[in-house]
């Protein structure tokens, strides 16, 4: 897998940066694979099931998998236990249960007991405000304090990348190059995809 073609992707996404952390958990190998066995290791189980579903309205299920479909919920899971630093951690940790309060005082019960649209509506509200809050900072002081909503959105994004099936039904994906085509149209090009590959398999 193209992993640098996936950061630079994300980066866009994230609207041109991505943390230190994530950049070097994805380039060591870290990635998202299905696994219905799977355990949290850092995150405790609601704090895992509230990610997952966080996650899953960030990327759902339509006519490709959804966030928890291809393993998303893990591959956060073990970039915040082999990744992250202390203080980040921490971070994510605090974010995540002032976002669970926010839930509570505004509905008066926790995210995962709230139905679909005070979900949806609740996490679009967190993404905008942070949004808003990054965009106002200068360009190197983006990444430094990320915020819960936009730490998860970013590996959210990382993980179903880095996944098989956002590698090969999401990118554009050819296992064994074929044939060489010259000054195709850009339709016949792949559409206007990203590569999930480099040409020729290097890294």
């Amino acid at each position: 897998m193209n992993r640098r073609e996936v950061l630079q992707q994300v980066a866009w996404l994230m609207g041109g940066t991505l943390s230190a952390p994530a950049v070097l958990g994805v380039l060591e190998g870290c990635r998202a694979a299905e696994n219905a066995a799977w355990k949290p290791q850092f995150l405790s189980e609601r704090q895992a099931e509230l990610v997952a579903e966080v996650a899953e309205i960030m990327i759902p299920r339509t006519a490709t998998p959804g966030a928890k479909d291809v393993g998303v919920p893990a591959f956060i899971d073990a970039m915040l236990k082999e990744a992250y630093p202390r203080e980040d951690r921490e971070r994510y940790l605090s974010g995540l249960e002032a976002f669970d309060a926010a839930a509570r005082t505004a509905h008066g019960e926790g995210f995962l007991r709230l139905d679909a649209p005070r979900r949806l509506a609740l996490v679009q509200r967190f993404h905008d405000v942070a949004l808003a809050e990054e965009g106002a900072a200068g360009p190197q002081a983006r990444t430094l304090r990320r915020p819960f909503i936009l730490m998860t959105k970013e590996l959210a994004m990382l993980g179903f990348f880095t996944s098989r099936a956002g590698a090969t039904q999401v990118l554009q994906y050819v296992a064994i190059p074929g044939s060489y085509h010259a000054c195709v149209p850009l339709a016949r090009a792949g559409n206007g995809k990203t590569w999930a590959v480099e040409p020729g398999g290097r890294f």
